[in-house]
């Protein structure tokens, strides 16, 4: 029994009381930091008296940021204490529920800074084979470390933002010269985001990822396929993935994902001490790919060679430091089948096999107003599934020079 009146709030569901994904709502009164609860938003500012002074003191404005910084054990407190609201069956005084599709959804937390990784191997063999066809698709570092790079905090936009098709330069096979332009090979990549929070610090051991990331939200990190490989020899992405990367608006805690814990693919080899884990952290999570509605993928993320716990690990062990607000991402979510591939540089094999959409409509790249669609789910607790807020992006043309 519960006194909030939704059908898709309930145990069954995923977005019931075993998720309770957190986000911020543009409401009558301004921003709010809410809970989901089926198809509703909970605003918590309303329930400062059941949540108590301590823990209302984190979530009454309009920012996930006091909360990021108040660390695992208040996480924890306001997470139990929230769950025992919403499965009671008297209605809170100041409770509110206000339906999810008919508020804006803002970005949540100020992104301090951005990790995107490249941890599917079966990702990295496939780009291997088409970027660089004469040598062995893995470079020979990634078994031993996570590939990642430093992205543009500052281009990280909420679910259901536009995507401006960006400008930049790009030499075709066969061309001398380089030319400079609107991308005519615009990419997704379906990967999974984790956001970071807690005391400051660096040097974080495998073990102690739930003291440093907050809570999970799926990402699509949009490519300039054409961009890329001219651009990329010998430092790496940059322009082709700087322009924007999608997050999900609503972040489902960490704690939620304990029974969707699972051992990743072991290496062949030793791995360095600080990268090995006591307990392991791959994650059972399930996503869809959808194009203009069309499901077009269907990555797993079990079959990641690097888990998060790992990547903030790598992430740190130099001196670097992690803090609220920081966000690091999976890098390109695919499996070993052709419909798991995370890209549709992959699903088309660079363009030489277009996908065919629901209507008879065909894609290699994405074209102006194409709108991308990332959704997901994990196993939870006796049986439940666990919700992953969708991230979506409608891709604009290019703004005119």
């Amino acid at each position: 029994m519960t006194w909030i009146d939704d059908p898709a709030f309930g145990p069954d569901r995923p977005f019931g009381p075993q998720t309770l994904p957190y986000g911020v709502l543009e409401t009558d009164s301004g921003p709010a930091v809410c809970v989901r609860v089926g198809d509703h938003a909970l605003p918590l500012r309303g329930l400062a008296p059941e949540l108590g002074a301590e823990l209302a003191g984190v979530v009454s404005g309009g920012s996930l940021d006091p909360l990021l910084a108040a660390g695992n054990t208040q996480w924890t407190a306001l997470r139990a204490r929230i769950a025992e609201v919403v499965t009671s069956d008297r209605r809170p005084d100041g409770a509110e529920l206000l339906p999810v599709d008919e508020h804006r959804m803002l970005l949540g937390f100020t992104v301090a800074d951005y990790v995107d990784f490249y941890s599917s191997r079966h990702h990295a063999e496939n780009v291997g084979r088409m970027f660089r066809p004469d040598s062995e698709p893995l470079l020979p570092n990634w078994t031993h470390l996570p590939v990642g790079y430093h992205g543009r905090a500052g281009t990280v936009v909420v679910s259901g933002t536009d995507v401006v098709r960006p400008d930049g330069q790009s030499r075709p096979p066969g061309d001398e010269m380089p030319s400079f332009g609107p991308s005519k090979r615009l990419d997704i990549e379906a990967e999974v985001g984790f956001v970071c929070g807690g005391a400051p610090t660096s040097r974080v051991g495998t073990a102690e990822i739930a003291d440093h990331v907050f809570g999970v939200a799926l990402v699509n990190d949009w490519s300039a396929r054409d961009i890329q490989p001219w651009e990329y020899q010998p430092l790496g992405p940059h322009l082709a993935k700087s322009f924007a990367t999608s997050i999900a608006g609503w972040i489902t805690p960490l704690a939620a994902f304990v029974d969707a814990r699972v051992e990743p693919p072991k290496p062949d080899h030793a791995l360095q001490d600080y990268l090995v884990e006591k307990e392991p952290w791959g994650l059972d999570l399930h996503l869809e790919v959808r194009c203009n509605g069309t499901p077009v993928s269907r990555p797993e993320f079990r079959y990641m060679s690097w888990s998060p716990a790992q990547q903030l690990a790598h992430m740190t062990v130099n001196g670097a430091t992690v803090r609220p607000g920081d966000l690091f991402a999976s890098g390109t979510v695919s499996g070993p089948d052709q419909d798991q591939y995370g890209s549709l540089l992959e699903l088309t094999w660079a363009g030489k096999e277009p996908l065919v959409l629901d209507g008879g409509e065909q894609r290699t790249f994405l074209e102006d107003g194409d709108t991308v669609t990332v959704v997901g789910h994990a196993p939870g607790p006796d049986g439940s599934v666990v919700g992953l807020g969708a991230v979506t992006g409608t891709i604009v043309a290019a703004e005119p020079r």
